[in-house]
């Protein structure tokens, strides 16, 4: 079996018919694959487009929550959550502590409490307002229901924000 590898006609033969099976391989399997995968991916893109477009129809507010006056470098909890609350008509509190450093990291903690809301309306305020201000992480929730209410709570969300 060793002297296989010694025969001259493995090295003048069998390498140069691989090596131009090589072309038609590709020819005939890879590159059909490959289109087919090209299509896939442009008709997602194709319905993603779509679907960009209709929420841009459907839910212009998104829209409203960027403009020319966010330009202001400094972050503030008090007008952030009022700002996203007004949207969804939540009455909330909002306790602040002043910015901390620590390792070089500059971050500012906060507690917002939304007071009788519903599931639906404080998962709308805490997705926007995060969506809005991506350096926003909320690090804990405590929902407390409200006795006797149906879909009522009181929520306390503790955020920090990071500089």
């Amino acid at each position: 079996m060793r002297d296989v590898y010694k025969n001259p006609a493995l090295y003048y033969v069998l390498v140069p018919i691989a090596v131009s099976l090589w072309p038609l391989l590709v020819r005939g399997v890879y590159l059909p694959k490959t289109q087919e995968q090209w299509e896939s991916e442009k008709a997602r893109y194709l319905r993603a487009q779509e679907i960009m477009e209709e929420i841009l129809t459907l839910d212009r507010d998104r829209l409203d929550l960027t403009g020319p006056e966010d330009t202001v470098a400094e972050f503030d909890y008090a007008g952030a959550a009022d700002r996203v609350a007004r949207l969804y008509d939540i009455s909330y509190t909002v306790t602040s502590r002043p910015i901390r450093t620590s390792g070089g990291q500059k971050t500012k903690n906060a507690n917002v409490i939304l007071r009788n809301v519903n599931i639906t309306d404080f998962a709308l305020f805490l997705t926007t307002i995060q969506f809005r201000w991506p350096n926003l992480e909320c690090e804990r929730i405590t929902l407390l229901e409200k006795k006797g209410l149906r879909d009522r709570w009181d929520v306390t969300l503790e955020f920090k924000y990071y500089y």
